[in-house]
């Protein structure tokens, strides 16, 4: 018999594919930017650009080591909520273009509290299947395909 408890919780740790695939990621944007056939102030506005991005994602989205970086969600009574060492539990509302495939759980969100700005804004967060264990991963991704309410409005 099946158990109709709504409450969920997981976590996770930096992934070695996401960090990899990032890198390859900024690796490749550097070389096309070298290779182009474009004078060298665009070439240098294009590598700091990477730079920038690379500063401003590399350590709370991928690394996970500062106190801003999510590594958790939770599901209870209220709705959805993410970690934060920061902000503590932050109710959240997924968005229905989250992603739930074997390999990847992409979560779009909107943060119910906080400033205008950050409650317009939609974010993303990426969890691959090496963040979690393979049971933990498999639950998060049957809870965010078939929990009842999935999109509703933290209360």
């Amino acid at each position: 018999m099946s158990s109709r408890s709504d409450r969920f919780e997981c976590r996770w740790q930096p992934s070695r594919v996401l960090l990899t695939a990032y890198l390859v990621t900024q690796i490749l944007a550097l070389a096309s930017i070298v290779l182009l056939s474009i004078p060298l102030w665009a070439k240098a506005i294009g590598v700091l650009l990477c730079a920038l991005h690379a500063s401003r994602s590399l350590r709370p989205f991928i690394l996970l080591d500062q106190p801003q970086s999510l590594t958790g969600l939770r599901r209870d009574s209220s709705g959805w909520a993410l970690w934060s060492e920061e902000g503590g539990w932050q109710p959240v509302q997924l968005r229905p273009d989250s992603l739930a495939l074997p390999k990847v759980v992409v979560l779009r969100f909107k943060v119910a509290k906080g400033s205008w700005l950050s409650r317009l804004w939609v974010q993303s967060l990426c969890i691959p299947a090496d963040a979690m264990g393979p049971d933990s991963h498999r639950r998060l991704r049957l809870r965010l395909k078939f929990s009842r309410r999935r999109w509703a409005a933290p209360e």
